[in-house]
Parts: structure tokens; sequence; C-alpha cells
């Protein structure tokens, strides 16, 4: 936590500790009120979670392109500045695998990214790509290789990518291809080769073309390497209704139906986002859900997916057809003076609008991989909250986003929430206002009977905190499970409260066409895990 955070008693004395009805039956019994100083008592569980400086959070995106994909058009120096003026601490370039790419941009994309490392020295930035997975869609890759870092993944690409080796329908052939892909992963960093590989899976289900059993697969090839998924898309900006947009696109790309390489067990509804959000991360007992019912990791992110930018001045110069398939790349953008709004200017700028917040115990590229792989990462649209902390504890053990909470059956489990409320205006004109938190938990009843399953009986909001809203305002929250018989995970998320399912509290599918984002704010933080024994 940052310095300014020292004062916890303070702003707990002004802290809204407003609690709404719980909904659904709670996992165990709620801690009947205490005839204590709540607010003392808060501030002593709070102290105990989070402690002092614990972790440094900082803001990134993991899902970038450049003038070296064939569909975008930034400098890697561009995108380095971009991020710096939103406020990423970090940032991936991951230009798309393709024959051109292999060939021709591999080696010049590493020297823009070393150049631009040395620029912006207050920039962690890598280079990594955007993995076209057999049998599938996309990912996000990257590690550390320091001088191999190029010739790395173009091993990788070469051998892996579906762009490359013709391996892109869903067939049981290719999909053995994408898990022998994380195994090769795994023997680079065993033979110190490559380091801390990191895959994410992108916009999983734009497209439906990666099964359940699939995600479960990836994952299992190699704990620790293919971390999770994307939580929310980006593209957030091509749902923007006129005139602010052309009232025809989709947030985050998602205006899609079924096609020859999906799997057809996902509903219509898989299809669109819900509040931004993947159907898999929006629905409560859903995908999401289903994976952490198994009691493994599985994390999720946000991201840009930044290509053209929204309100952008630059633009992509003319160039005769093909002339990415022989260069590799498309020449340095050219400013118009003129803002875009209509796509493909659709994406928005790193940390503009999506951010990754990841909690680290060092500002390095190896503290962002550590926190990465260990979950400590909360993703936030819009500036909705400054800040957010989520973590557990019984007795003298606790654990924070990402970790793993050991108690004896029969002992209390308090949870608490600490988050900072946004105090400026985000890119819609308006300082957002955080109108509600609610903690979901679900029951880890171990690895699934069928590698398809995207359903976690069981899994309810079990408690929803509404926050007493002033710019700037540092609230807290707690929720005790009493007489824990049974392992659980516990994870959190937050919204406006401005749309919502009718009748309820869930998230509603955006509509194409009709999805400005700055009205439909939401925060998610991944989960903890409850063990008991």
């Amino acid at each position: 936590m940052n310095s300014e955070h020292v004062d916890r008693r303070g702003f707990l004395k002004r802290a809204g500790l407003v609690s709404a009805a719980a909904v659904g039956a709670p996992l165990a019994a709620t801690a009947p009120a205490e005839a204590l100083d709540l607010e003392l008592d808060l501030d002593i569980d709070v102290r105990r979670l989070f402690g002092r400086d614990r972790y440094r959070w900082l803001v990134g995106d993991h899902h970038i392109h450049t003038q070296y994909s064939y569909d975008a058009m930034y400098t890697v120096d561009g995108i380095a500045v971009a991020a710096r003026r939103h406020g990423a601490d970090w940032a991936v370039i991951t230009d798309h695998g393709h024959a051109a790419h292999e060939k021709s941009s591999v080696e010049r994309t590493n020297a823009a990214v070393r150049a631009a490392q040395r620029e912006h020295r207050d920039l962690l930035l890598w280079q990594g790509m955007e993995w076209n997975v057999p049998g599938a869609e996309h990912a996000t890759l990257f590690f550390q290789a320091g001088a191999d870092q190029a010739a790395k993944l173009r091993e990788f690409e070469r051998a892996f990518d579906w762009r490359l080796t013709g391996t892109e329908p869903g067939t049981p052939s290719n999909e053995a291809l994408a898990v022998a892909a994380i195994r090769w992963l795994a023997a680079e960093e065993r033979a110190r080769r490559i380091h801390a590989p990191v895959v994410v899976i992108n916009h999983p289900l734009r497209n439906g073309r990666i099964a359940p059993h699939e995600i479960r697969a990836l994952r299992d090839a190699a704990p620790g390497i293919v971390i999770g998924m994307e939580g929310a898309p980006g593209a957030q900006a091509d749902g923007f209704p006129k005139p602010l947009g052309s009232g025809g696109g989709a947030r985050g790309g998602y205006g899609n139906s079924p096609g020859s390489n999906s799997w057809p067990g996902f509903p219509d509804s898989a299809y669109r986002t819900h509040g931004g959000f993947d159907w898999s991360t929006a629905t409560v007992g859903g995908l999401w859900d289903s994976l952490l019912a198994e009691g493994k990791p599985w994390w999720i992110t946000s991201n840009s997916d930044s290509h053209y930018n929204r309100g952008d001045t630059l633009v992509r110069p003319g160039v005769p057809d093909g002339y990415y398939d022989e260069h590799g790349n498309y020449p340095d953008p050219i400013d118009t003076g003129v803002p875009q709004t209509l796509p493909p200017y659709a994406d928005f700028a790193p940390a503009e609008f999506s951010r990754t917040v990841v909690g680290v115990t060092r500002k390095s590229h190896e503290g962002v991989l550590e926190g990465l792989r260990a979950g400590r990462v909360w993703v936030v649209h819009g500036g909705l909250a400054q800040e957010l902390e989520f973590g557990a504890h019984s007795g003298w053990s606790s654990a924070t986003m990402g970790g793993r909470l050991r108690v004896r059956r029969g002992d209390d489990v308090t949870v608490v929430l600490s988050a900072r409320l946004a105090a400026r205006p985000n890119g819609g004109g308006a300082i957002p206002r955080l109108a509600r938190l609610d903690l979901i938990a679900g029951p880890v009843t171990g690895p699934a009977a069928d590698p398809d399953t995207q359903t976690a009986p069981g899994t309810r909001v079990v408690k929803s905190f509404e926050p007493r809203w002033a710019p700037g305002r540092q609230v807290a929250f707690r929720h005790t499970f009493r007489d824990v018989r049974e392992p659980f995970f516990v994870r959190t998320r937050g919204t406006d409260g401005k749309k919502h399912v009718p009748g309820g509290i869930e998230p509603s599918a955006d509509v194409i066409g009709r999805s400005n984002p700055f009205e439909d704010l939401w925060l998610y933080g991944n989960p903890v895990f409850v063990d008991v024994r």
C-alpha cells in the first residue's frame, strides 16, 4: 500500500459502513452485530490483512498492437508515450502472429522496444506477441529472455502459431498442438532459456472458439504459465452510439454469432459483453466460477487491445494492397489534427479506460510477472475506483487476492474490502461513483468430472456494500463467515449501479450500437481461496 494509506483510523471514521441485505443464502452464517467500536475493530482487520506498504499496486496493459501488426498503426515509442500519459506503469507489446510478422517484424520490434525502454525508464515494457492458439483464437504471450527475446519469440511463433502452421480449426490434433506449445514454454523455463512465461487467453468468448475443456487443458498443461483470461476484452469504445460513434459497433467487438469453429455449448448470450465484461466472468456461477470451484488458480485481467484509439488525431497512411505482407509493418502514422471517432478507431489507449492493477513487492519486470502469476490483480473500467484491496483472515493467518487461507474446520473467516473512491473525471467527463461492492462466494468442490463444465452451483452474492460517496474517500467493509466447514472461494466486484438485468443486480448484456462504456462501469477482484482441514 502507498504511504498515503497510513492513517487508517482517520479514514475509517469517515468511511461508509452501510451494508445491503445479502442475496441468497450465505455459505456460512453472517456474524451478528457486535457490541464493539466497529471503526476501531475494522481498522485492526485492515492492518492485519494489508499491513503498511505491503504491496505496491502498478497499473498496466498486456494486450497492445503497433505498426508491426497487420491491422494496427502505432509506433512502439508512441505506445509508450500514450501509456505513461494515462498512468500505466507497465505494458506489453503483443503484435499478431503472422507469416510476415515472423519473417520481418520480430527483430525490428525488439529494437524498437529496447529503444523505448531506454527513453521511458519509468515504464516497464515487454516485447510479447498475440499468439494464434491452434484450435482456438488468441492469447497474450510474454516472458523474459534477455538478449534472446526476439529469437525465442520467433521460435515459438514458427512452431505453434496457427497462421504459420495451418492449425486453426478446432480439431483434437490442433488442440493437442496448443497444449504442446505450453509444455514447450515450461521446458524452456526449466532449462533457463526463458524466464517466467505468462499466457493469458484473450477475449475468450468473442467468437466462442475456446471451449471449457481447452481452457482446462491449457491451464493444467503447465500450472503457473497459463494464468487466466481477459475478464474484459479491449476495444471497449466499439459500442458508442451515434453521434459519439458509428452506432453499429459492439462493445469489445462482441457482436458475433456462432461460427464453424465455435464450441456449440455456449448460449447466444456468451457472444455479448455484460457491463463490458466477458460472459464467462460476468455470470455469477458461470464459467469463471466453475474453474475456481476446482480450487485451482485462474485469474482475470483487462486491457486496451489498442489498434486505433478513439479520439486520436493520428491515422495510418494509405499504402498499396499487400504492403504489410511485403514489409511486415506499416509506415509511421501521420497526424491529421482531427480527432477520430468512427471505426476502426474503436479502442482506447493503454490504461485510458481499462486497467489491470498488479500488487508487486518491487517495481521491476520480475515483480510484475510474479504478481500476475500470483493473482494479486484487480481490474477496473473508467476509473471507477482508484484503489482496491481485498483479503481474508482467520486467527493469525491471512491471504490477499490470489492467495490461499488455510483454516481449521469450524473456524471463522473474515473478509475485508478497502477501496479509495474516484476523485477525478474520467474520459466520459464525469467523476465515476462506485455505487456498490459485492462479495461473491462459492464452494470448492474439486476437479470437474466433465471438462466442459461451465456452471458452479452454490456460487452467489453473499453480501453487498454501498459506499457513502465522496470524491477520494477511502472506505472499508467487513464480512465474517462463521463456523466454516467446507472449502470455498470468495471474490469481489463493484459497479456504478447504472445498468443491471431487470429486477436484479447482475450486469446486463451490452446492446450493439448503444453501449457507451462510460455509462456502465464495473470492477472485479481476483479470488481468495479458503482451504479447510
